[in-house]
């Protein structure tokens, strides 16, 4: 590999700023540390949060060709550069290289699809009950955004905010994820030489992210937060943000169900389970957490399965072979053993897996995993797929909605109207059906109940940062 070159300053209106504090990046595969990065604070915040005030007239009021421009040459820049970024998360985070590439072209995908939606930002008329008033409808960028992103998709969840909110007009303060700011800043030297205006798009790398989020929680000029992670940190943003009624989109918590039924084709559901379980090593909002087997085909699925998950190679995520990386940190690894550790003392049987080197904790599958086991009542985030036998539709049905979050489902079937009778039922915000990875630029992305607010993808990710404005046209 060649030497690879980043950014490791603030991106703060327009300029790369040095500054004496630094936060070490580590990487979870080696312990070696990555980079000595710029570590901002509440006076950086604050000169971020004047810098989007200030650049926000002169971007809302560009046209949408303009906008569209600089998205489209970021677009290419990303695409271009897709290498470089792909070793980059390799190293600060952990994915393999390969699933790396396929998140930047996921990630491009959003710059693009955004790129030409800012030319689609259409009003309306609506007919009047008087002859002589006209009544129009037009969309207007809510203002500056303040967004904060995870580690586990450190391109994707970087654009699958930024671009929408650029794309309506919006300026947007970033504020990444500790573990893996280097990504979003490399993807903020590419919008400048992309050529984004001062001030439009700013990344604030921070090992303190309450201290630099309070500027943009309490100013009232800031208009729209946008958050993905855990559950329990958005209920805290969203109570803070409501002081000031801010627009809030929040995605959360996960703990996907996966409903195999025994009419399903079991080679496609095992590759498409498979794929659901362990892209990313678990570390998915949207990864399979819970696998129902219709009791027909229990033992055939999990034994194809096993065989399978025994195939997948872990390693180094700088290599072409690996498929599976280290988890994050301790805190994961303590987390996924807790969770493998409680299902086998109440009776699980453990398949394949089971051991931890280092972060790296090998692909894990559980049979017989009971209802109650810490791995059915929270979310895991890592490579465990615990299996457990339902006999009845409805039965399958009412364990999957039993989670308290509703963010992705997949069902397993060949019969079309019970394709169409489960998918309904779920009570989950995107289900795939015969399908283990649905997500797409122009989709809608997002759960119900304590899996968050609003949508990411497609029209719907475009609306959560316009507003509404009415004019009542008098002749």
């Amino acid at each position: 590999m060649e030497r690879l070159e980043f950014p490791k300053e603030a991106f703060l209106d327009g300029a790369w700023r040095s500054l004496p504090r630094r936060f070490s990046v580590v990487s979870p595969a080696t312990g070696e540390v990555v980079a000595e990065v710029a570590d901002c604070g509440e006076e950086e915040a604050k000169e971020a949060l004047e810098a989007a005030v200030r650049a926000f007239p002169a971007w809302s009021r560009a046209t949408a060709y303009e906008r569209a421009g600089v998205l489209r040459r970021w677009y290419e820049l990303i695409l271009k550069h897709q290498e470089p970024l792909a070793q980059l998360m390799a190293l600060e985070m952990g994915k393999p290289l390969k699933e790396g590439r396929a998140e930047v072209a996921y990630a491009a995908g959003f710059v693009e699809w955004y790129a030409e939606e800012a030319k689609r930002i259409y009003g309306e008329t609506v007919p009047s009950q008087f002859p002589h008033k006209r009544i129009l409808v037009r969309y207007e960028p809510v203002g500056p955004v303040y967004g904060i992103t995870p580690w586990n998709f450190p391109a994707a969840m970087v654009t699958r905010k930024a671009a929408p909110a650029l794309a309506a007009g919006c300026t947007f303060v970033l504020k990444p994820a500790e573990e893996s700011p280097l990504t979003a800043l490399y993807l903020a030297r590419l919008f400048q030489e992309a050529g984004g205006p001062p001030g439009v798009f700013q990344v604030l790398p921070t090992s303190d992210p309450e201290g630099v989020s309070r500027p943009f929680l309490e100013d009232e000029r800031i208009r729209k937060l946008t958050f993905t992670g855990s559950t329990e940190v958005g209920v805290r943003l969203y109570e803070r943000a409501a002081r000031t009624l801010k627009r809030v989109s929040l995605e959360l918590g996960g703990g996907a169900p996966v409903l195999v039924f025994a009419d399903a084709d079991l080679e496609r559901a095992v590759e498409e389970t498979l794929r659901a379980k362990f892209r990313n090593a678990g570390e998915s909002c949207v990864a399979a957490n819970r696998i129902f087997v219709e009791a027909p085909i229990a033992e055939a699925f999990a034994q194809a399965y096993a065989e399978r998950v025994r195939a997948l190679k872990v390693g180094d995520p700088l290599s072409e072979e690996t498929d599976i990386g280290p988890l994050v940190n301790e805190a994961a690894l303590r987390k996924v053993q807790a969770h493998v550790e409680d299902a086998l003392a109440l009776g699980a049987r453990l398949v394949v897996g089971g051991e931890a080197k280092g972060l790296f904790f090998a692909p894990t599958v559980l049979l017989d995993v009971k209802r109650e086991s810490l791995l059915f009542r929270e979310e895991t985030f890592g490579p465990v797929a615990p299996i457990t036998v339902f006999r009845e539709e409805e039965e399958a049905v009412s364990w999957a909605n039993a989670f308290p979050v509703g963010l992705a489902a997949y069902v397993f079937t060949r019969d079309l109207s019970r394709a169409f009778r489960v998918s309904e039922a779920l009570a989950y915000g995107i289900v795939g059906v015969n399908d283990g990875v649905p997500s797409t630029p122009q989709a809608p992305f997002g759960g119900v109940k304590r899996s968050g607010l609003g949508r990411e993808g497609g029209k719907w990710g475009l609306e959560e940062y316009l507003e509404v404005k009415y004019v009542s046209l008098g002749l």
